[in-house]
C-alpha cells in the first residue's frame, strides 16, 4: 500500500495534465488524485492518462460542477486524502510542470529520516512554455532561514513540495480568503507550527508562463502576500523588510521582475 499520494489540481489543460503524469518515474511507488475544477472546454481523457501513468499506483479523479477556484479544489483534493485514512505523505504537482528524478522516493525518503521535518520542498528549474530554460530557482534549506524569509516571499515552490498527512489535522487546509497566494498562506501555517526544509536538487521543472497566476494576478497575487505578512506580523526585521519588498513589488511590472532573475541566472 502506497504512503505517498500526490494532488494535482486541473483546469482546461489536459495536455499540461499529461505531461506532468507522464514525467513521474516507472519505479515510482504512489497515488495520485486529480481534483477537475469545472471544466468545460478541455476535459480530461481518463483513459490517455491511466495509460501515461506508469507508476505503481493508482489515480483517482474528482469532478467539480462548478469552476471554484485552486484553493477550493486543492481542499477538496485533501478532503478526499484525509478522509481515506491511508496516506502518510502529500505531494503537489501542477498541469505543465515536470518532474525530474525520482522525486518523490527522494522526499519520501528525507521525511522518513528526519521525523521533526514536515514539509520539504526542492530547487527547480524555470523554462518557457516552449521548454526553454530561462534560470533556477534555489530556496533555503535550512528551517531557521526559511522561516525569516517567509516573510519576505514564499520559501517553497508550490509544485515541489511534500508534507506530513497528519499536520492538516493541526494547520487546517488552504485559506480561501488570500486569493492567488493559497500557497503562502498554508505554508505559512505550517512554518509557525513545525520544521521545514528544502533539498538542495533539482526535482522540478516548472513553466513561466504569460497566461498564468503569476502574470495574470499579480497584483492580486502581491496584495494578498502583503496581508498574510500583515496578520502574522511582528516588530522586527524580517516583517519589516518583507512588507516594504512586497509593496515594491507590488508597484514593479512583472517583466522588469522576470529579467531580474535572469540576471542573476
Amino acid at each position: 500500500m502506497n504512503k505517498v499520494i500526490l494532488l494535482i489540481p486541473h483546469y482546461n489543460n489536459p495536455l499540461g495534465l499529461m505531461a506532468s503524469v507522464a514525467s513521474i518515474e516507472a519505479s515510482e511507488a504512489l497515488d495520485v488524485v486529480i481534483v477537475d475544477d469545472g471544466s468545460i472546454n478541455e476535459r480530461i481523457n481518463e483513459t490517455a492518462i491511466n495509460s501515461a501513468f506508469k507508476s505503481t499506483g493508482k489515480i483517482t479523479y474528482i469532478y467539480l460542477e462548478n469552476n471554484e477556484g485552486v484553493e477550493s479544489a486543492l481542499n477538496h483534493g485533501l478532503d478526499y486524502i484525509v478522509k481515506t485514512n491511508q496516506y502518510h505523505f502529500i505531494a503537489r504537482l501542477d498541469c505543465g510542470d515536470t518532474c525530474i528524478g525520482k522525486r518523490f522516493e527522494i522526499q519520501e525518503k528525507f521525511l522518513v529520516e528526519n521525523p521533526e521535518i514536515k514539509l520539504v520542498g526542492s530547487n527547480a528549474i524555470a523554462v518557457d512554455p516552449k521548454g526553454n530554460f530561462l534560470y533556477k530557482t534555489l530556496l533555503p534549506e535550512k528551517n531557521q532561514e526559511i522561516k525569516n524569509k517567509m516573510f519576505t516571499n514564499n520559501m517553497f515552490l508550490h509544485p515541489t513540495v511534500m508534507f506530513a498527512e497528519d499536520i492538516i489535522a493541526i494547520v487546517g487546509k488552504y485559506p480561501t480568503n488570500y486569493k492567488a497566494a493559497e500557497d503562502y498562506a498554508f505554508f505559512f501555517k505550517i512554518v509557525k507550527e513545525f520544521k521545514t526544509a528544502n533539498l538542495p536538487e533539482f526535482l522540478l521543472q516548472y513553466e513561466i508562463n504569460p497566461s498564468g497566476i503569476s502574470f495574470s494576478k499579480r497584483k492580486v497575487q502581491v496584495w494578498s502576500r502583503i496581508r498574510v505578512i500583515k496578520d502574522n506580523f511582528y516588530l522586527g526585521f524580517w516583517p519589516v523588510y518583507g512588507i516594504i519588498k512586497n509593496l515594491i513589488l507590488y508597484i514593479l511590472p512583472h517583466s522588469i521582475i522576470q529579467k531580474i532573475k535572469r540576471l542573476k541566472e
